[in-house]
């Protein structure tokens, strides 16, 4: 079984980008509300003599000699797995791995998945440190896939400063990946998404070998003429209508309002060209979103069931939610956030760096208000517990961090224009440190003034009648 299989993945090609970044993000969500993570910079190596082998299923990998310096945030206990999750390394390739989907069963009928495989707990870490493009990490996750067969059906991301390429694992061998065109962005809910597939333009397209002989052999396609991944691949089922093309509905809705489509529609488009440039705060207000002002909106004022309805992108189930945004002048941040997103700020790093910071390297298996993960987590729980008293100051909080935010790395970029190698690594952990620092306090002193007002909302409470 997947362990972590509810995620929500939003792409943003370069010239659908306000700023010309390029880029690529996920909510990565569990079954359980309490899963720490850590976030930290893995170094680079040269000669290694090693061999990988999985926790979860025992995947066994004989490693390249060298590899790349790259971020990574994997689980905090590793008893199940690294799940390494997502990150960028020093060549500025950033990957996210994986949006959990789901192949049918008449696909899956003729190449089951496969148990020992490649799953989502070895993906980041047998690629990303070994590729200097995101064409090359599609290519590099399709030998290990045609080698050991894929133990789950997943989706995963790649992107460098010129490219976005997202890949569909539907079957134990049978893949896809496309291109984000540089105008469009893409939103993926734990749903095979990605439409026709042009053989004729491998620019723009890869696929797994013998894919086409593969779905004529078995008679699997059921359209005349065309080759849908998503028609031939994919499901449709009400659990689909209910929990995942809703998410799709609502980032669609979001970034291109004009646009009337039902929440509940199986042919939605994969790739949109949004309506208006899309900023780092439209991607951070999607991955946040929970059907706000709409009738769906779980924290909201509609019916019962409408609250119910459908499955929110932003969850209290959320362990790490990041966006990779690799800049045109070759300065790549990763924002890390950690507790329910609707909640906690986006911290940005610069990942062209040999740390981040303790608070988030070092975390513990239970409640600690030294580590980042537990810090988001109790402010979370605080906001929520009482949403009505407490979500205004704490929107007022986030708006004020992200406009801190933009002046910290834009302060930033100037300053390093002249620094490089050693020096440049070095001025940006120490930038990290800085960052991490003023934002753990922003949030511990926000928490303390809620925790203060809330002893007052308590219902345990008592006025004397002066008259008794």
């Amino acid at each position: 079984m997947q362990k972590h299989s509810a995620c929500s993945s939003i792409m943003v090609g370069k010239k659908a980008a306000m700023d010309g970044s390029t880029y690529i993000a996920r909510n990565e969500d569990n079954y359980v509300a309490i899963y720490p993570k850590k976030f930290y910079v893995e170094p680079a190596v040269s000669g290694q003599d090693k061999t990988y082998k999985s926790f979860y299923n025992d995947l066994t990998e004989k490693l390249p000699a060298n590899g790349y310096r790259y971020t990574t945030s994997p689980d905090a206990n590793t008893i199940e797995g690294l799940y390494e999750e997502d990150g960028i390394n020093e060549k500025d390739v950033a990957m996210s791995a994986t949006e959990s989907v789901y192949g049918n069963e008449k696909v899956l009928g003729y190449d089951p998945l496969v148990p020992e495989g490649v799953a989502e707990d070895s993906i980041t870490t047998l690629v990303l440190p070994y590729v200097d493009s995101a064409r090359a990490g599609v290519k590099r996750l399709g030998e290990l896939i045609a080698k050991y067969g894929s133990a789950e059906s997943n989706g995963v991301q790649f992107s460098d400063h010129d490219e976005i390429w997202y890949m569909e694992i539907a079957t134990g061998h049978q893949w896809v990946a496309i291109r984000i065109p540089d105008d469009c962005y893409a939103f993926a809910a734990n749903q095979i998404g990605i439409e026709e597939i042009d053989f004729s333009n491998s620019d723009n397209y890869m696929w797994s070998d013998g894919i086409r002989e593969f779905v004529e052999e078995h008679d699997l396609n059921p359209d005349e003429g065309k080759f849908n991944f998503r028609h031939i691949f994919g499901t449709d089922t009400k659990t689909d209508h209910h929990y995942n093309t809703p998410r799709v509905w609502f980032a669609q809705k979001y970034l291109n309002p004009s646009t009337k489509q039902d929440p509940e529609s199986p042919e939605l488009p994969f790739l949109r060209k949004p309506e208006h440039k899309i900023s780092v705060e439209d991607i951070q207000y999607v991955l946040k979103s929970h059907y706000n002002e709409t009738q769906f909106d779980p924290l909201g004022s509609g019916s019962e069931d409408d609250k119910k309805r459908y499955r929110s992108i932003s969850l209290s189930r959320t362990a790490n939610s990041h966006i990779l945004q690799l800049k045109n002048d070759k300065l790549s941040v990763e924002w890390k956030c950690f507790g329910i997103p609707s909640f906690t700020p986006f911290v940005p790093f610069f990942t062209n760096a040999n740390d981040t910071d303790e608070t988030y390297r070092d975390i513990s298996d239970s409640m600690n208000l030294k580590d980042a993960y537990w810090i988001y987590e109790a402010l979370s729980m605080v906001v929520e517990t009482h949403y009505a008293e407490f979500i205004e100051e704490d929107l007022d909080y986030q708006k004020e961090l992200s406009q801190w935010a933009r002046e910290k790395v834009d302060t930033v970029e100037d300053e390093s224009k002249s620094l490089s190698g050693t020096e440049l690594i070095g001025y940006l952990t120490k930038q990290n440190h800085e960052i991490a620092t003023y934002y753990n306090d922003k949030a511990k002193a926000l928490l303390g003034k809620l925790v203060t007002e809330g002893a007052e909302l308590s219902k345990l409470t008592f006025k004397m009648d002066p008259n008794l």
